[in-house]
C-alpha cells in the first residue's frame, strides 16, 4: 500500500526547515533545467531577497501575510507551494516545486487547489503566477485550473518573452 497524499501548512521549525530546503532545491532545479537563464534566476533570487524571506519564515509564508503548504507522502515531504501578496485582493501562486519521488501523483495539482482555497480563506479574489514558458509540466496544469493570460502583468514579464503570466479569479 503506497502513502496517502497530503497536504498541510508549514508551521513547525521542522515544516519550515523542510519548506526552505524545498526552496533551494526548486531554484537548483530550474538552473539545471534552464541553464541559460541562471543569471536570470540568480537576478531574481537577490531582488527577492530569498535568503532574508527564508529567515523570516513566519512574517513573510504564513497567514496574514502569506502561506507555505507542504506536499507530503506519508511522514516525507514531497512538495510545495507559497503565497505571496500582491496589490489589494490580489495574491500569487509562488515557488510550486514537486521532488521527483511525487511526480506524476498528483501532488502539483493538490497544492495548487489547496493553496487556491487558502487563498479564498485569506479573502483574496485574484490568484495569478509567473511562469518560464518552457515549464510543460506546469503551464497545462495552470491552464487545467482555469488560469488564463494576465491581462496585466508585471513590468519584468512585458520585457521578457520567455515568461509568461497567468491569473484566475478565485
Amino acid at each position: 500500500m503506497s502513502a496517502a497524499l497530503t497536504i498541510k501548512p508549514a508551521r513547525d521549525a521542522a515544516d519550515i526547515a523542510a519548506a526552505s530546503t524545498m526552496v533551494w532545491e526548486f531554484f537548483d532545479y530550474v538552473k539545471a533545467r534552464y541553464p541559460d537563464r541562471k543569471p536570470m534566476i540568480d537576478a531574481y533570487i537577490a531582488d527577492q531577497d530569498v535568503t532574508l524571506q527564508l529567515s523570516d519564515f513566519a512574517r513573510h509564508f504564513n497567514p496574514p501575510a502569506g502561506e507555505c503548504l507542504l506536499a507530503w507522502l506519508g511522514d516525507a515531504p514531497v512538495g510545495m507551494v507559497m503565497l505571496k501578496p500582491q496589490k489589494g485582493e490580489i495574491c500569487e501562486l509562488n515557488r510550486m516545486y514537486v521532488r521527483s519521488a511525487a511526480r506524476g501523483k498528483g501532488a502539483g495539482r493538490a497544492l495548487c487547489l489547496a493553496l487556491m482555497d487558502t487563498a479564498r480563506t485569506l479573502g483574496y479574489r485574484t490568484i495569478r503566477l509567473d511562469a518560464v514558458d518552457e515549464t510543460v509540466e506546469a503551464v497545462p496544469l495552470y491552464r487545467s485550473l482555469g488560469f488564463t493570460p494576465d491581462p496585466d502583468p508585471p513590468a519584468f514579464v512585458k520585457t521578457d518573452p520567455r515568461i509568461i503570466s497567468l491569473r484566475r479569479a478565485l
